[in-house]
């Protein structure tokens, strides 16, 4: 059985959601040593917090409460903003996930990109089974048929662009903004990507990692080490964090002014200057306490989200159907497979029998010369393929509608086998 629990935007409190983000590393952990579970991929992003299990049954329950022990939070928390889906319902929910159907700004491109690299870490870690593998492999299929085949895409919709197109009210004039990056993650080239489509030519960056030096080099940046970060935050007129962390990167503290009015920027006072910072952190990079300053306002994920646009009807409806169609594809395609055991058992029983028969052949035509025997033998296997063609094609079809029972019943009547599944 495939199951998944979600805990997104639209159902979930940002408090709640980002508890989960924080925990990440703890849940994984447990949900991977859990008995119940013969695989898990966690897919953890600004907007989302998803786990996709293969188990024997419904675990959902119990998924839930060991979720609960480990970030902490009440299993009727956790209860009331969850989304359970099993089997087909779950493959359409992650097609539609890495396809952005499923959002807060419909279309965002970074969300395939997370997707895949949720699978790739739970590959690393071991804990992807067969049905997983093609669960994932399909969903990145799926939403690169999405993007080719409607314009979802096309406007370039995604949070990162989402925000700075917030921001403009405050911000004029790209070209002479400075700007400071905070994070050198997925989210960092985005989001330089979508300042230079603007104009933007002053951007610096800062990591709280140490990458700083060699992400400005390769992005052309200007670097800025921990030692001069209290003076390029007063320098900067827009400020966006979005670096992954359990803890605020930039708090109050970090604003206070230096001084009556002024604050010191590479030596020289300076009156404060209004600053605009954007978290596109999850959990939070920036500590909301920040706007208790004159000056701050804090633009962060949950804003973003209030003001996603809607989605041309007529483009989303067709990425839908598409994800749709996928979805239907992959329950039969795994359905048809559910027939294996039954077709092993069928062709094992049927090639037993033409060895026999040719063993006994093979010792009543000594006599004969090698080519006749070997025509014999040729023939007898043609035969036996033929006669296997079409209760094959047939089995597969029942797996495809669902009704591999009645195949496997079937062999039980007609030929006394049990499959390996039911044996």
């Amino acid at each position: 059985m495939l199951l998944c629990l979600s805990f997104d935007h639209r159902g979930c409190s940002f408090p709640l959601l980002e508890r989960l983000t924080a925990r990440t590393p703890e849940i994984t952990e447990a949900l991977t040593a859990s008995n119940d579970l013969d695989g898990v991929v966690v897919l953890s992003t600004c907007n989302r917090f998803e786990v996709y299990a293969q188990a024997g049954r419904d675990t959902s329950e119990a998924m839930v409460e060991l979720i609960s022990q480990v970030a902490g939070v009440p299993v009727s928390s956790l209860s009331m903003a969850v989304d359970v889906e099993l089997d087909h319902r779950a493959a359409e929910h992650l097609f539609a996930v890495a396809s952005g159907l499923k959002s807060a700004v419909v279309g965002e491109e970074e969300i395939a990109g997370q997707v895949r690299r949720a699978h790739v870490d739970a590959r690393e870690r071991g804990t992807v089974t067969h049905h997983l593998e093609r669960l994932f492999q399909t969903a990145t299929r799926t939403s690169r048929t999405v993007k080719h085949r409607t314009e979802i895409h096309s406007q370039g919709r995604s949070l990162v662009r989402l925000a700075l197109r917030l921001a403009e009210s405050r911000v004029p004039v790209w070209q002479d903004a400075r700007v400071l990056l905070i994070g050198t993650g997925a989210y960092a080239g985005a989001t330089i990507a979508a300042l230079r489509s603007r104009g933007a030519e002053r951007i610096s960056v800062h990591s709280p990692s140490g990458r700083a030096a060699a992400y400005a080099e390769r992005h052309d940046l200007t670097p800025v080490d921990p030692a001069e970060l209290r003076s390029a935050l007063d320098a900067t007129d827009v400020i966006i964090a979005c670096s992954r962390t359990e803890e605020p990167l930039l708090t109050e503290a970090d604003f206070a002014p230096l001084g009556p009015g002024a604050t010191a920027t590479a030596g020289i006072s300076r009156p404060v200057s209004p600053r605009l910072l954007i978290d596109l952190g999850m959990p939070r990079n920036i500590d909301p306490a920040v706007t208790r300053i004159d000056g701050i306002e804090l633009l962060d994920l949950e804003t973003v989200a209030r003001h996603a646009p809607v989605t041309e009807l007529g483009t989303e409806h067709e990425a839908l159907e598409i994800v749709h169609d996928a979805a239907v594809e992959f329950g039969a395609s795994q359905a048809e497979r559910d027939t294996l055991p039954v077709l092993l058992a069928l062709r094992g029983h049927v090639n037993a029998i033409l060895e026999d028969e040719l063993c006994r052949a093979r010792r009543a035509g000594d006599d004969e010369d090698d080519a006749t025997a070997a025509d014999v033998e040729a023939a007898l296997r043609r035969l036996t393929g033929r006669l296997l063609h079409a209760p094959t094609t047939r089995i597969r079809s029942l797996g495809r509608e669902g009704r591999a029972s009645e195949a496997s019943e079937a062999l039980s009547a007609l030929f006394g086998l049990e499959s390996a599944e039911r044996s």
